[in-house]
C-alpha cells in the first residue's frame, strides 16, 4: 500500500465530493421520502405499534404450546422449506424475502421452494407488524407476518429463524450470567419477554452467549423511559447488542447443528491464502511462469487485503512478477475443482495492479465433461483497469453447468515497471448473482467525521441492464435531526435525449449495500436497504407521480466533469446505520468504504403465486395472534438432535395423471385436509400425509400414525407372549402334578419297606 496521504489532500479530496455533489443545488421539486418514517424501529417497536402483545415480542404460541413446553425433532421442517407469499405483501417486502432465502442459501443447508402442495409450508403475509411462529407446528399453513417497516433483510432472517425453531438469545437459562435485566425500567405488562427457559427441557444447542445475534434484544427493548433495560455485563457489547444487519457466526453455528448441516446450498469455495496449500488451487499447465504466495511484493503492494498488515505471521496474497518476466510469459492459478448445482456463478476476488498497463489478466473457466476428461478453457472476461496503489474489488459473473476450474491467467505484455506485477487475495465464489456496481468511498472515516450534518455525497450515476439510471445518495453525518447517523436514499437519473424506459418506473428494486469486507463471504454481516420503484405511488401533497421521468420530477445537476443531467426525488433511510457499527467489523478497511449497488426488476412478483393445482388454496381463516399477557408463557430453545439427517419432504409430487379438482367434485367431501381429485377419470380423495402420520379412508376420515402400528406391533406380541406365559405355566403345573404323583408313589413303597425291615 501507498503512504499516508497528507491531511492537505485528505481534505482536497473529501471538499470534491461535496462541491461535485451538493453545493449550489436547487430545491428539488418533490421531497425525498423517508421509507421508515424517519425512526429507527426495531421489531419490537414495530409490533408494540401495532398492538400486538405477543411472546418476546415477536412470537405467535399455538394451543399446543405451554411454558417450558419440549420442541422436538417432528418440529424441525425439511432441509427444503415450502412458502407461499401472499398477494397483500409489499412488493418490496416480496424482493427482499427472496434476497433472505439467498443469505440463507448461501451461508447454511436450508433452501425454500415456493410451495407445491405439500402438507406444510410457510405462509407469508402482511399482518400488523413483524411476527412468526417457533418452529414447525405442522398445522398445514403456517403464517409468517411481514408487516409494514419489517421490510429489511435482517429482520426477515431473524422471523424465519423463529419459524425454523430458535427463540432469542437473551431467553437463555445462563442470560443472567451475561446480562443484567433491569426490570425497573421495563414498561407494565412487559415483564414476561424477559423470562428465562430451563436448559432441563431446552439447549443452546453447546452455542456461548452471542451478543452479536441477530436473536438478541437490543438494550432498549420495551423500556418504559430512556435508560436501557439490558445491561451488558462486558460494557463493550452494550451498542453491539440487538444488531439487525446479518446473521452473526453463533447464529449459523446454532442453525448448523440444529439442522445437521455439512455445506451451504450456493457456497462453492472462498480462499485468503493463509494457508501454504491455497486452498487446493494448482499452477496450471502449459504456463512459463509462476504464482507466488507472499506478504509482500517490491512493487507493491505492501501487505494483503485479508489482515492489512496487522497480523504478524500471517497476511499472504498470490503474486505473479511480470517485472522479470519474458514478453509473452503466463501464468496460470487454477482453483481446486468445482460441482456447481444452479448453472450460475458470482466470482469475487481483489486484485491489485503494479504491472505495465499492456500486461493482462484474464478470467477462463476450464470445464470438464465425458467429451473432454482434460478440461477445455472457456475465456470469459479480461479484467480493465489501468495500475492502481490499492487493492480494488471485482466481480465475475459466470454461467458454468459442469465440473469445473477457474483460471486466473496473467499475461506480461509490455516493458514497464522492472518491479511490478499482479496480486490476488480473498477469492470467493458462489451460486449467486453479482451485485452490478461498486462505489468505493475512499477515506471515509474522515468523510464521516469531517462532513457537517444535512450535508450528502452522491456515487456515480449507474445505468441498469434495463436502462434506467439511478444514484446513491449518501449523509456521512447523518440529516438533520439524526447525528451519529449514516443517511442513505436512492434517486432516479434521466439526461436529455435518453430513449425507450417507461414512465414512471415500473417495479425496479434499488439495493444499497455497505459491505462488510471480510475475505470469507459466508462470514460478513453486509448492511442493505432496498427501496422499489412503485409506478403508482404519488408524491405527498402532489398529483405527481415519484417514480416519474426525473426531467419532470426532479431537479438539472452538473457533473464533476462538467455534464449535466436531471436527478428525481430520493426515496431512503435516515437512519441506515450508525456511526458506532459502520466502524464497526470490516466495513472500513484501509481506510475506504465498499457500497454495492444493484437495480434488478420485481415486475414478476405483482402476479399471485400460482397454486397448487391439487391442493385447496391458502385460507384466510387463521385466528391472529392472542394475547400474551394472559399466557406470559416462555418456551425453550430446540434440543440438539440426535439424528444425522433432517426430516424429508412429507408428501411427494402429485403424478401427471392427476388433474385439478372439476366440477365431478362439487359433491364430494373431503376430511382433514383432504383434496379432492380426478385421478385417471375417477373421483378421489387425496389424504393429507405427514412424516409420521396420515388420514386415510374414502373421505380421509380415519387417521394412522407411525406410534398406531407401533402400539398394534406391541400389542401383537404381548398377546404372543401371553399366551406362550399360559402355555408355560399349564405345561409346568402338569409337571408338577406328574412328579408329585409319581413322588407319592414312591413314599407308599418306601414305607412298606421300612414297615417289613421293623419287623
Amino acid at each position: 500500500m501507498g503512504g499516508r496521504k497528507p491531511t492537505g489532500v485528505l481534505v482536497l479530496h473529501i471538499a470534491c465530493l461535496l462541491c461535485g455533489a451538493t453545493l449550489c443545488l436547487p430545491t428539488p421539486k418533490i421531497s425525498d421520502y423517508d421509507v421508515d418514517g424517519g425512526r429507527d424501529l426495531d421489531i419490537f417497536d414495530i409490533n408494540e405499534e401495532a398492538g400486538l402483545n405477543l411472546v418476546e415480542g415477536d412470537i405467535v404460541l399455538d394451543e399446543r404450546q405451554t411454558r417450558n413446553s419440549i420442541i422436538g425433532d417432528e418440529y424441525r421442517w425439511p432441509k427444503t422449506i415450502p412458502y407461499y407469499m401472499e398477494d397483500d405483501l409489499e412488493i418490496n417486502a416480496k424482493g427482499v424475502i427472496l434476497k433472505a432465502f439467498e443469505q440463507y442459501r448461501l451461508k447454511t443447508c436450508i433452501d425454500f421452494k415456493p410451495w407445491n402442495g405439500e402438507a406444510n409450508y410457510i405462509s407469508i403475509f402482511k399482518g400488523g407488524g413483524c411476527f412468526s411462529s417457533v418452529g414447525n407446528r405442522r398445522v398445514g399453513k403456517q403464517r409468517l407476518s411481514i408487516g409494514r417497516n419489517c421490510d429489511r433483510i435482517a429482520t426477515i432472517e431473524h422471523e424465519f429463524l423463529h419459524a425454523l425453531g430458535f427463540w432469542h438469545e437473551q431467553s437463555r437459562a445462563d442470560r443472567d450470567d451475561y446480562v443484567n435485566i433491569m426490570w425497573d425500567r421495563i414498561s407494565d405488562g412487559k415483564e414476561h419477554n424477559f423470562n428465562t427457559y430451563n436448559d432441563t427441557t431446552s439447549s443452546s444447542l453447546g452455542v456461548p452467549y452471542d451478543y452479536g445475534s441477530m436473536m438478541h434484544y437490543s438494550k432498549n427493548a420495551f423500556r418504559n423511559g430512556t435508560e436501557p433495560t439490558i445491561v451488558t455485563k462486558i460494557s463493550a457489547f452494550s451498542d453491539v447488542i440487538g444488531q439487525r444487519m446479518e446473521f452473526s457466526d453463533s447464529d449459523l453455528l446454532k442453525l448448523h447443528r440444529l439442522y445437521n448441516c455439512s455445506q451451504a446450498s450456493t457456497f462453492l469455495d472462498s480462499c485468503d491464502f493463509e494457508r501454504e496449500n491455497i486452498c487446493g488451487m494448482v499452477q496450471g499447465p502449459g504456463d512459463k511462469a509462476d504464482w507466488v504466495r507472499v506478504a509482500k511484493a517490491a512493487g507493491g503492494p505492501d501487505t494483503d487485503y485479508s489482515n492489512m498488515g496487522k497480523c504478524t505471521g500471517s497476511g499472504y496474497f498470490m503474486h505473479f512478477s511480470t517485472g522479470p518476466a519474458n514478453t509473452g510469459d503466463r501464468a496460470l492459478l487454477e482453483s481446486r475443482l468445482l460441482y456447481p448445482k444452479r448453472g450460475y456463478q458470482c466470482l469475487q476476488f481483489f486484485y491489485y495492479n503494479s504491472a505495465d498497463p499492456k500486461d493482462t489478466l484474464k478470467i477462463y473457466v476450464r470445464e470438464y465433461d465425458k467429451a473432454n476428461p482434460n478440461g477445455t478453457l472457456r475465456f470469459i472476461k479480461t479484467i480493465d483497469g489501468s495500475p492502481q496503489d490499492l487493492w480494488q474489488l471485482h466481480h465475475v459473473s459466470l454461467d458454468v453447468k459442469t465440473k469445473f476450474r477457474v483460471v486466473f491467467e496473467g499475461t506480461k505484455q509490455g516493458s514497464g515497471n522492472p518491479a511490478g506485477g499482479m496480486s490476488l487475495d480473498d477469492i470467493n465464489l458462489s451460486e449467486t448473482t453479482c451485485p452490478e456496481f461498486i462505489w468505493r468511498v475512499k477515506n471515509f472515516r474522515q468523510v464521516m467525521e469531517t462532513t457537517p450534518t444535512n450535508t450528502s455525497i452522491f456515487s456515480p450515476p449507474f445505468t441498469s441492464k434495463e436502462g434506467y439510471t439511478f444514484q446513491m445518495q449518501l449523509y456521512p453525518s447523518g440529516r438533520a435531526g439524526y447525528p451519529g447517523e449514516l443517511s442513505a436514499y436512492a434517486h432516479l437519473v434521466a439526461r436529455e435525449g435518453d430513449t425507450g424506459q417507461k414512465w414512471p418506473c415500473p417495479w425496479k428494486q434499488i439495493t444499497m449495500m455497505l459491505m462488510d469486507q471480510h475475505p470469507h463471504i459466508q462470514k460478513r454481516m453486509s448492511n442493505q436497504r432496498s427501496v422499489t420503484t412503485d409506478p403508482n405511488m404519488k408524491a405527498t401533497d402532489s398529483s405527481q407521480f415519484f417514480w416519474d421521468d426525473p426531467r419532470k420530477v426532479g431537479f438539472e445537476v452538473t457533473h464533476t466533469d462538467g455534464s449535466k443531467y436531471f436527478r428525481g426525488p430520493g426515496t431512503g433511510t435516515p437512519v441506515y446505520l450508525t456511526h458506532l457499527r459502520a466502524k464497526s467489523r470490516d466495513f472500513i478497511k484501509g481506510g475506504d468504504a465498499i457500497f454495492l449497488l444493484t437495480m434488478e426488476d420485481v415486475s414478476h412478483l405483482t402476479v399471485t403465486q400460482p397454486q397448487p393445482s391439487t391442493t385447496v388454496p391458502p385460507s384466510n381463516s387463521t385466528t391472529a395472534p392472542y394475547d400474551s399477557t394472559t399466557a406470559p408463557s416462555v418456551a425453550p430453545s430446540v434440543p440438539p438432535s440426535n439424528s444425522t439427517t433432517a426430516p424429508s419432504d412429507s408428501t411427494t409430487a402429485p403424478s401427471d395423471s392427476t388433474t385439478a379438482p372439476s366440477d365431478a367434485c362439487l359433491n364430494v367431501e373431503c376430511l382433514n385436509d383432504g383434496v379432492c381429485v380426478v385421478d385417471e377419470g375417477k373421483v378421489m380423495c387425496r389424504c393429507a400425509v405427514g412424516d409420521d402420520w396420515w388420514y386415510y379412508g374414502d373421505k380421509c376420515q380415519y387417521k394412522g400414525s407411525v406410534m398406531d402400528k407401533t402400539n398394534l406391533a406391541l400389542a401383537s406380541s404381548l398377546s404372543v407372549l401371553g399366551v406362550m406365559l399360559v402355555v408355560t405355566l399349564v405345561s409346568v403345573i402338569c409337571v408338577k402334578k406328574k412328579y408329585k404323583k409319581h413322588s407319592d408313589g414312591n413314599s407308599v413303597v418306601m414305607a412298606k419297606i421300612y414297615n417289613t425291615e421293623k419287623m
